[in-house]
């Protein structure tokens, strides 16, 4: 069990960790000519995320020697206590030039995010969270939107890693779309969640996510007064399929989601 004191002390440790790897994107702004390596279609890494990585895993493991890490890039170990690290979540925004990139850590106890830290550095945005203790922006509390479903404006991003959902997802998409105001892409998954933590976005779904994707955006969105569910309502969200919003409108997109299910998932 983690106490309060020690939650604290740990999201200021993931605060930290996301910064030093923030500076590391920061200093590459200037990307031309940065080596990159394709890992599959449109999903791509550069020095820039090995770099960040690196200088991620050696605060952490100097501040937290006893916590295992699973980062994008190198692997690790996942048990029951573990930093689950994001060294550049939107890589390909960053080879083009769009600032919607973010650094995310988190630490994951007994399966569920419990400190974590976001940092969006071309943006000047800094997220964190405790578990019990609020989510955070710039010494602002964080608090989900109160719009109505119907005036929701939802983010999402489509499975192009897994092109063979998007027969599960178009029909989600088709009906989110249908029963909101409108849908955006931003194309970082931790920093959309962040987003809807502050209440800029009402909502978030998407399928295939990684651990290092969704820890830390999630803990954002529940402690700021939010939902996080997988698609089918359950709390597997860290297992890949992810809906997160405002209570109000997270129901309209896992009614989305339901409808739109194979029927041996319903």
């Amino acid at each position: 069990m983690i106490d309060a004191v020690d939650l604290g002390r740990h999201r200021l440790q993931a605060m930290e960790a996301a910064n030093v790897g923030a500076k590391v994107v920061a200093r590459h702004a200037s990307h031309a000519g940065e080596r990159t390596e394709v890992k599959g279609l449109g999903d791509y890494v550069t020095n820039v995320d090995r770099e960040s990585e690196a200088a991620i895993q050696a605060f952490l493991k100097e501040a937290t020697p006893k916590i295992p890490i699973l980062a994008e890039e190198g692997g690790g170990d996942a048990s029951d206590l573990y930093w689950a690290v994001d060294p550049l979540d939107g890589t390909t925004n960053f080879m083009i030039g769009f600032p919607a990139v973010s650094v995310s850590v988190a630490l994951v106890a007994n399966g569920r995010p419990v400190a974590a830290a976001v940092r969006a550095p071309f943006l000047d945005l800094s997220f964190s969270a405790a578990k019990g203790q609020g989510a955070h922006e710039a010494g602002r509390r964080l608090r989900v939107s109160d719009r109505p479903p119907e005036r929701a404006v939802v983010a999402t991003a489509l499975p192009f890693r897994a092109r063979e959902l998007m027969e599960r997802y178009r029909p989600v998409l088709d009906e989110v779309f249908a029963s909101t105001e409108d849908i955006r892409r931003a194309g970082s998954a931790a920093l959309e969640l962040a987003w809807v933590s502050a209440g800029v976005w009402d909502g978030y779904f998407e399928l295939n996510l990684k651990v290092w994707d969704a820890a830390a955006g999630a803990l954002l969105v529940l402690e700021s007064g939010g939902a996080v569910t997988d698609w089918e309502g359950g709390d597997r969200y860290l297992s890949g399929d992810v809906l997160a919003g405002s209570p109000q409108t997270h129901e309209t997109l896992l009614r989305a989601a339901r409808g739109a299910s194979p029927p041996g998932n319903r």
